[in-house]
């Protein structure tokens, strides 16, 4: 078992412009938890949606727990995510009004062993502003590269 979960959504900044970011825990079974804390989980395709004023994570993908019974859970099925209910209603009128997606950052175990799960509210990023997001990283590694040389 691993001491750190930190499980990250690297699609995420790169998909998504990043307006505001919230922590929320997570209802999950027995053999959720487990199967977290061995760190298997996905969180690369996952979204959030609202139903009936609670937030789910959608296609969040946790692995059958491997020294289960028949008592496993199902590996994609929707989660609960706890708020306050301020941060819930201010989620729903973005969503609801501006065109917005709340999207997971990270999913990791804070300093009493609870899973938790970082979400953003983001706008998607159009073509041209990922091609510059592209054009500077690319820049950056370039610049490191040339700093790197020079100092020795």
């Amino acid at each position: 078992m691993q001491k750190n979960i930190n499980i990250k959504n690297k699609r995420a900044r790169f998909e998504y412009e990043i307006l505001d970011t919230y922590v929320a825990g997570i209802v999950l079974a027995g053999t959720e938890i487990k199967s977290i804390r061995e760190g298997k989980a996905n969180i690369a395709d996952s979204f959030c949606e609202f139903n009936n004023g609670e937030l789910f994570v959608i296609n969040m993908n946790i692995d059958p727990y491997s020294h289960a019974t028949y008592f496993n859970h199902k590996p994609k099925t929707a989660r609960k995510l706890l708020l306050n209910r301020r941060e819930l209603k201010k989620l729903e009128r973005e969503v609801k009004h501006s065109g917005l997606t709340i999207i997971p950052l990270k999913l990791f175990l804070n300093d009493r062993g609870l899973a938790k799960i970082e979400i953003a509210l983001g706008r998607g990023k159009k073509l041209h502003d990922k091609r510059n997001t592209i054009k500077d990283r690319d820049n950056k590694k370039n610049l490191d590269r040339i700093k790197k040389n020079y100092n020795n």
